[in-house]
């Protein structure tokens, strides 16, 4: 009994409108059909007509692809539910022409796209990495610390403004929740107040200072309740990391909701690849260096363990990793010290998915505040 062939669609996605790239087989000549965006009804149309070129029943099974990006998951979602074999693919792994200057256009894009799906599906698993989708509920639970760690980045951006007017003036303070009192009470070297201008602007700058301060100590309160009342299995998690020295509460709630509620992580190397931690050696005949890690991959937790590291080596210097690192790195320089980095990280990463097996005096409540590398 011969298998009925599928239609292979690469969907090349804009903001105005999509490029649809349809095949059967990795050697035919793809047929390009354009969509406005976000139009899944002719999207459908598209497809349907395109089993009707290529002699395909209406039933034939159709497996499409996209480059992970702007667009998110939403369609991934809509596809999956038409029946559709879908995957959103990492734009980094795909292979492109090492030439300096190269043809960029998006059908060269989308047949690009349409040849890897077709060889993928083919038993050609190593052609490019596919990204791992998250549940709606998933997605969801990453948006509290996300919008906080924007607010806190806009927060400093704001100060920094403001400090730099000052400085403008020979002048600096702290801007806090005092700081409309302390510019009253300036004095530049001759003795003058701030001039009306710049005051009024540095109080515009400090009113959204003071929004942005709010918005985040309400973030905080919001995640410190969900921490106290909240039932859903994510936060356990949560308040078992807790019981880790040099880890608070932000920190935790990152490292479950970013990695260990959802994602089924298998080895520390498989963590180290996905944060972005592993070794990029440069290994070709006599030319022999280190290029340091592939910061590649999720980007909030790869900050928070590169500090989580260095304090589980403060806070925690009888453990384990800690004597670990001692022994193999500790004696040596600078460069030899920097050097155990990345294997520091991933092993420090891959030690909280097993929190019990390194405790270290007592919890604190998860509304303490407490040393935490996330400045929590």
């Amino acid at each position: 009994m011969t298998a009925t062939k599928a239609l292979y669609v690469a969907l090349e996605l804009s903001q105005d409108k999509w490029l649809l790239a349809c095949a059967t087989a990795a050697a035919e000549k793809p047929r390009y059909r354009p969509v406005p965006a976000r139009d899944l009804a002719r999207l459908d149309q598209e497809i349907a007509r395109a089993k009707q070129r290529f002699g395909l029943p209406a039933d034939a099974p159709v497996c499409t692809c996209y480059e992970a990006g702007r667009d998110g998951f939403w369609l991934h979602r809509a596809l999956t539910s038409r029946g559709v074999s879908n995957l959103v693919v990492d734009s980094s792994s795909i292979e492109v022409d090492r030439r300096k200057e190269r043809v960029k256009t998006d059908p060269v894009d989308a047949a690009k796209l349409l040849n890897l799906l077709c060889r993928y599906h083919g038993g050609e698993g190593k052609v490019w990495r596919v990204v791992q989708v998250p549940s709606v509920a998933d997605e969801e639970r990453r948006q509290l610390h996300r919008g906080l760690k924007d607010l806190q980045r806009q927060q400093t951006e704001c100060s920094n403004r403001i400090k730099g007017l000052l400085a403008s003036l020979g002048l600096t303070a702290e801007v806090d929740a005092r700081f409309s009192t302390t510019l009253a009470e300036l004095r530049d070297w001759s003795g003058q107040p701030v001039p009306a201008e710049m005051r009024r602007r540095m109080l515009q700058e400090y009113a959204v200072w003071e929004a942005l301060h709010a918005q985040v100590r309400e973030a905080c309160s919001e995640q410190e309740r969900r921490l106290r009342t909240g039932t859903e299995p994510y936060l356990e998690q949560v308040r078992r990391l807790l019981g880790l020295k040099a880890l608070g509460v932000r920190g935790a709630w990152i490292l479950v909701a970013e990695l260990f509620a959802w994602r089924g992580i298998k080895s520390g190397k498989e963590l180290g690849a996905l944060v972005g931690l592993v070794p990029v050696p440069y290994n070709s005949g006599r030319s022999e260096r280190d290029q340091g890690i592939s910061k590649a991959g999720n980007k909030h937790v790869r900050g928070l363990i590169v500090e989580l590291a260095w304090l589980w080596l403060r806070w925690q210097p009888g453990s384990v990793l800690s004597q670990w690192y001692e022994r193999r790195f500790g004696c040596g320089n600078k460069r030899a010290r920097k050097s155990g980095d990345p294997r520091t990280l991933r092993k420090t990463g891959a030690g909280t998915r097993q929190p019990k097996q390194r405790r270290c005096g007592r919890s604190a409540p998860p509304g303490r505040n407490r040393k935490t590398p996330d400045g929590a």
